[in-house]
């Protein structure tokens, strides 16, 4: 019989696969391991054996497309024993696909839909069931909000919590929580260098050097520089959307696998990229328009997205007994942004100057001070177990936005820093102090009770006239029940929830109205199949959020609906099926419906189903070794179509045709994907060819209904790897 698969011992490291010498082992471990030595000491004299000392080494695999650790819920633990949906995208599938952002990463996650760079929130912008995701961005655990354009060179892992999780990470929203997981170092030397070419000007470098320095102490460089150009091109001047990457994490460690255990980590990511506001809807036919082609493209040479991303971080590690930690994080983080776009015309074709284009324009400048500090421990109490959280955070925040204006309009010389004027910032400065605790009790073999609660107070200022002042105190809970009938079966029922103060993101406050909140239940089962090496998880679960806001910072309308439901299924699959045979995939169908509208807004909007908010999205991703170091892989992202409407206007007419309700809509799609790869030891070399049959999609809508943005078109990259 093959053996149970090797536990983990930590999410910053997933991919060391060391047995675990960490006293923070998922609790299944622990039983066995405790019950097995009981039984054991039973019948066999006390023996003084010697220390056995395990390290990680630079030849320890990675995880495959199953994860096996993760940090989300604060806990160093599996994600097979989280009473709750979570999905993780591993290093060893974003390099399979080669993926280079984290939107990209993303198309891995289901129920998961991309927003356009509605009203200022140009960057990483995503709907998680139905639920916008921009202040639920997160890396490391800490809060990562700022809008900017994320890259993946530097992670190990990307974590996806679905569902209300305001008790471990603070205000945030009904779908969910995206985690970024850094790489750190390791002990042992190992270094890995990738080069890749393909279609359409792509050219990507990406560095990974690890260096033990002592017996306990390691350094780790990660470096990318991307240049990346599209389909699409202005007819006027042969502009293109592009990207232009580069990047440096650099992560030293000391005291690795002691009592006590210091992190630092520095990150800097530079873009200056030629943004893609993509292609208008035709207010016929409510579908993209016809009268251009999806390959043309509204920028100019000089429209331009410059940002500049910039994060320090202290980690420190204490153990204070074989059951006891404390978790400290201190991080410093700068964002500085300024961008000048174009949105598409309906009826004139692009220009040199962009004169028949509309002008979207920001700067943004961001600066975030957090202080983090996690106990856990694990104890038995009047005869139960617990598993014991309590935690501190701080934030100090202070945000600037401001548009810019051109100084020499008509001419196509759109300025860059420096050189423009701007119109007075709008300001943002706050305080959070939160408080949180969570036990889980087992109170009978087999059964657990997940009871936490957290309490954010917020004092913040903000010069909209609309919401100067802010001043928030909260209370969030996180509520599950789960049964462990045996190791490889997990049953669990769950409630959150969570709650977003008005303004702090920069939506509108909509002054009188109370905050958002959502509340969202969850039923699920999650399934260890073959012996473990395959990870089968479903969920049945309903949303709800009250007075939600407009994210559309150019909108005149503060509250979008007074509350709207998502109800829905999930079903997602993991690992491997044998040997040579690993398979990513993930289905979702979502049943939203807005259940009462905005004040004044128009009274048919009732029953509808909201904005970019597709019934089904499915994924799927899976490979096979053929043998000789050859490897085959392919795969589907497909999602049905999705509405783009303002649901808060008092008279929707443009929405309704004879009374049936027809707003602007983004169609289905199915992109497919294949990688062909040959592997050795010190190297190997991987053919990826995105969208293999060239389909016109549209993987990204701009809310508010103007426009739709066309996916890439049929890609192909070659990439050589030399490890040493």
């Amino acid at each position: 019989m093959k053996a149970p698969p090797v536990q983990r011992c930590s999410a910053e490291r997933p991919s060391e696969a060391r047995p675990c010498a960490h006293p923070l082992l998922p609790l299944g471990a622990l039983m066995l391991a405790g019950m097995s030595l009981g039984a054991h000491a039973q019948t066999t004299p006390t023996t003084t054996l010697p220390a056995v000392t395990v390290q990680a080494t630079e030849d320890a695999p990675q995880d495959g497309h199953r994860a096996t650790a993760t940090r989300v819920g604060k806990v160093l633990q599996d994600p097979h024993d989280i009473p709750q949906a979570v999905t993780t995208v591993t290093n060893a599938l974003m390099e399979e696909q080669q993926v280079g952002s984290l939107k990209e990463a993303l198309r891995n996650v289901s129920g998961l839909s991309f927003n356009a760079a509605e009203g200022g929130r140009s960057g990483d912008n995503m709907n998680l069931r139905g639920f916008y995701t921009f202040g639920d961005m997160y890396l490391d655990g800490i809060r990562d909000t700022a809008q900017y354009n994320r890259e993946t060179f530097n992670l190990e892992q990307i974590d996806v919590l679905r569902g209300s999780a305001a008790m471990l990470f603070g205000r945030g929203q009904a779908g969910g929580v995206i985690n970024q997981v850094t790489k750190t170092p390791l002990l042992g030397n190992r270094g890995k260098i990738t080069g890749s070419v393909g279609t359409d000007d792509y050219r990507e470098v990406t560095g990974d050097f690890n260096r033990e320095l002592g017996d306990t102490t390691a350094v780790r460089l990660n470096v990318m520089k991307r240049d990346e150009g599209s389909w699409r091109r202005n007819p006027a001047d042969g502009a293109e959307p592009e990207i232009h990457r580069e990047g440096a994490g650099l992560s030293l460690v000391t005291g690795l696998f002691t009592d006590n255990e210091f992190t630092f980590n520095h990150y800097y990511l530079k873009t200056r990229d030629n943004p893609d506001y993509g292609i208008s809807f035709d207010p016929a036919t409510k579908r993209p328009t016809q009268n251009f082609s999806a390959d043309t493209f509204w920028g100019t040479n000089n429209t331009f997205d410059d940002s500049d991303t910039s994060m320090t971080s202290l980690v420190h590690q204490h153990k204070l007994s074989s059951q006891a930690e404390i978790r400290t994080q201190l991080r410093h983080a700068n964002y500085e942004r300024v961008y000048w776009a174009q949105a598409p015309n309906r009826t004139d074709a692009p220009s040199f100057d962009g004169s028949t284009g509309s002008a979207k324009v920001r700067q943004t400048e961001t600066e975030n001070l957090t202080l983090q500090s996690d106990l856990t421990a694990r104890a038995d109490l009047f005869g139960m177990k617990h598993e014991l959280l309590a935690g501190v955070e701080y934030l100090k925040e202070d945000s600037s936005r401001r548009s810019l204006q051109d100084l020499d309009p008509g001419t196509g010389r759109f300025y860059r820093p420096g050189a423009f004027t701007s119109a007075p910032a709008i300001t943002y400065e706050g305080d959070t102090l939160a408080f949180y605790a969570q036990d889980t009790i087992e109170f009978v073999p087999n059964w657990k009770l997940t009871l936490g609660a957290r309490h954010d107070s917020l004092d913040a200022e903000y010069s909209s006239v609309n919401s100067p002042q802010l001043d928030f105190s909260e209370t969030s809970i996180r509520t599950g029940l789960s049964w462990h009938p045996t190791e490889y079966t997990h049953y669990y029922i769950s409630y959150s929830d969570s709650f977003s103060p008005t303004a702090d993101l920069y939506q509108l406050s909509g002054g009188a109205f109370p905050a958002e909140r959502s509340k969202v239940t969850e039923l699920g089962a999650k399934w260890m199949l073959m012996e473990g090496d395959l990870a089968l998880r479903a969920a049945l679960y309903r949303a709800d959020k009250d007075w939600e806001r407009n994210t559309d910072l150019e909108s005149t309308a503060a509250i979008l609906t007074k509350k709207r439901r998502t109800d829905g299924f999930e079903l997602e699959v993991a690992g491997r099926v044998t040997p040579d045979w690993e398979v990513f995939s993930g289905f979702s169908l979502l049943d939203a419906e807005i259940l009462e509208i905005a004040p004044d807004a128009d009274p048919r909007l009732e029953g509808q189903r909201p904005r970019n908010t597709p019934k089904l999205t499915f994924n799927l991703w899976s490979t096979y070794a053929l043998g000789g170091g050859w490897k085959i892989g392919g795969g589907v992202e497909a999602k049905s179509d999705r509405y783009a409407y303002v649901p808060t206007a008092a008279n929707a007419g443009s929405n309704f045709i004879d009374g049936r309700f027809s707003p602007n809509t983004a169609p289905g799609y199915a992109r497919w994907d294949a990688m062909l790869a040959y592997e050795q030891k010190t190297w190997a070399a991987r053919l990826n060819v995105k969208n293999v049959f060239d389909k016109v999609y549209y993987d990204a809508v701009y809310d508010q209904g103007g426009f739709a943005i066309p996916g890439t078109g049929r890609a192909v990259i070659l990439t050589g790897e030399y490890k040493f």
